[in-house]
């Protein structure tokens, strides 16, 4: 369904040059949207699991009545296609499908970190009675992953660590529901997934690791908020309300670590032990401010991209990201949230 915005102007405000109007001049000219759409890479970032487990962006607009829907895509890909048409307003994706759609030259703007987590998760797994037992091995193989993806930059990466490219393997575009079948029948011979998603396999015997990224903590770059340049420009108030509400929804997530994992584990169906794996030490990095630090990392990410053929076109990060909105949000907290 592609929900239509009444615009109140936008083309003229956007023809003065929108992005050089002080956020609280976009503001007064702010209305309401008929709806708010949300989508993350199923099963969904944390931040927006929370938010559908707990109707938070639901609550900060109820006394507006404004239709709140949280979608999950098969991969970053659909959900840059739908955040670049208008289907989509706000995007939680990994870093290479947000990098990807802007510099495709989509009407995006980057407003926040979904997460940057420093542990890199990205495992290669095999099935445990195979031959294969390292990346040399996968020459010539079947190996799934979803293209386009963080996965799919780790996996370059690692092959890259023994003289490999991709081309060098038959690649499968398979998210986890396909690719495990696709294993047990022996149809691909390894996957390349995080391991939190994985984890199930391995403990049960049917699958081994034959690289893990985690000694690889310099792959890891953040996952932004993605928005829909329109969305953005005409509904900058809204924007800056959910960005108050990812802000606070992090904080209590480090506040409520047992709870947090809790709930990740039963939306999204891992156990409670792959969670905490992936947060050790209960510290979840949530953290909405983008930072100086992690547009350095996501412009190091975007020329590997470019230099092994993940993307075209290039970032402009002047354009891309824009900072206003958090400020707003920022200026939204209580004083003790600050």
């Amino acid at each position: 369904m592609t929900i239509t915005r009444r615009t109140f102007g936008l083309a003229a405000l956007a023809a003065a040059g929108a992005a050089a109007i002080p956020f609280a001049a976009r503001a007064q000219t702010a209305a309401l949207p008929p709806a708010i759409r949300i989508g993350s890479t199923a099963p969904g970032h944390l931040k927006f699991i929370l938010f559908r487990n707990q109707g938070l962006i639901e609550k900060e607009f109820a006394a507006e009545g404004i239709p709140v829907e949280l979608v999950t895509f098969d991969g970053g890909s659909a959900a840059s296609v739908a955040l670049g048409s208008g289907e989509l307003d706000i995007m939680y994706t990994g870093n290479n499908p947000a990098l990807r759609l802007a510099a495709s030259g989509a009407d995006v703007v980057a407003v926040g970190l979904s997460s940057w987590n420093p542990l890199n998760e990205t495992v290669i797994i095999v099935r445990a009675d195979s031959d294969i037992a390292s990346l040399e091995d996968l020459k010539g193989k079947n190996v799934a992953y979803l293209a386009g993806t963080v996965r799919h930059s780790n996996f370059s990466k690692a092959l890259a660590t023994v003289g490999l490219t991709t081309d060098d393997v038959e690649s499968f575009n398979f998210g986890i529901d396909v690719a495990g079948p696709s294993l047990d029948r022996g149809d691909v011979d390894a996957i390349v997934e995080s391991k939190s998603t994985v984890q199930d396999l391995i403990d049960q015997g049917f699958a081994k690791i034959i690289f893990d990224a985690s000694t690889h903590p310099e792959w890891v770059s953040p996952f932004p908020i993605s928005v829909n340049g329109e969305f953005a420009r005409t509904y900058p108030e809204v924007l800056a309300r959910i960005l108050k509400v990812d802000i606070q929804t992090a904080a209590w997530a480090d506040a409520n670590p047992e709870e947090t994992i809790r709930i990740f584990s039963e939306e999204t169906g891992r156990s409670v032990e792959a969670v905490q794996a992936t947060y050790p030490d209960n510290k979840f990095y949530q953290a909405t401010e983008l930072t100086p630090a992690a547009v350095d990392s996501l412009k190091e990410e975007e020329a590997f991209m470019a230099a092994n053929a993940l993307l075209e076109g290039t970032v402009d990060y002047d354009k891309w990201v824009d900072q206003s909105y958090y400020q707003a949000a920022l200026a939204l907290l209580p004083a003790t949230t600050n």
